[in-house]
């Protein structure tokens, strides 16, 4: 699906890597990630997925749909686990689709042993030993080239996977969000591209855009999307049963939202 040819690697060395200021960044000729943040190939028509929590049945139609539109890349944000469907498959079809993706809270749950109670968990006996080495070499965060600059595709707000900011976040709201607040004081990237609250947006708060790529999880709004970074435009697309149709087009521009300042 992807033509930057990473391999599974990428997500190791993102993983292992010592930490550098986002000025640190840097990237080898070939590509290849160097140290800090991962920084890979250029995005320009990027396939989006949420949280995908098991739903490889809604996972495969995605990459059918993604494939049939034209993608030269695909962007998941993590939380495969914790579903009704097979975690093992999920992980697999991910992989051999290219797809770059980062770990989830779930995900971190999961290979912890903890939060085993909560609905529909995956038990870790359950999860085999390729998809567990999968899942533990999933970075939090990668870092990478758009024509509307850096893009930080991560699962909450940078390293926390827990933090969000949601479409109907106020200004209250958003002042209070140390995620936010610490991402905003130093950003690593223009875009950042998450997941977590499984709720699509498309918001730019202070200079810094935040593309929520929603969820495939059935008990919420199914969704996938496709980025055109050099165009400028996000269309997402709603997922019901076997139909993958047109939903909401946002400009970067003009977002879900008006762009805020907390400043005011």
């Amino acid at each position: 699906m992807s033509d930057c040819n990473i391999g599974d690697s990428l997500a190791a060395r993102s993983r292992d890597a010592p930490a550098l200021a986002p000025e640190e960044l840097v990237c080898g000729q070939d590509e290849q990630p160097c140290f800090g943040y991962t920084l890979v190939c250029m995005l320009r028509r990027a396939g989006l997925i949420g949280d995908i929590h098991c739903e490889v049945v809604r996972l495969k139609r995605v990459f059918e749909h993604f494939r049939s539109l034209g993608v030269d890349s695909v962007l998941a944000v993590g939380d495969i686990a914790d579903g009704h469907g097979d975690l093992n498959q999920a992980c697999s079809l991910l992989q051999a689709e290219g797809a770059l993706v980062v770990a989830g809270n779930h995900d971190r749950w999961l290979l912890a042993g903890e939060m085993r109670d909560l609905p529909d968990a995956t038990r870790l006996e359950t999860v085999t030993p390729e998809a567990r080495s999968y899942l533990a070499g999933l970075p939090k965060t990668l870092l990478l080239d758009s024509p509307r600059g850096r893009v930080m595709l991560c699962h909450g707000l940078g390293e926390d996977d827990m933090a969000s900011v949601r479409p109907d976040d106020d200004c209250e709201a958003l002042r209070s969000n140390a995620s936010l607040g610490k991402l905003l004081a130093s950003p690593p990237a223009r875009i950042v591209v998450n997941g977590h609250s499984h709720r699509p947006m498309l918001r730019t708060i202070d200079g810094l855009t935040i593309l929520n790529a929603g969820t495939l999880h059935p008990m919420h709004r199914s969704v996938c999307s496709i980025a055109d970074f050099e165009h400028g435009d996000v269309q997402f697309y709603d997922i019901r049963g076997s139909a993958v149709t047109p939903a909401e087009c946002w400009s970067f521009e003009r977002g879900s939202r008006p762009m805020q300042s907390l400043s005011e």
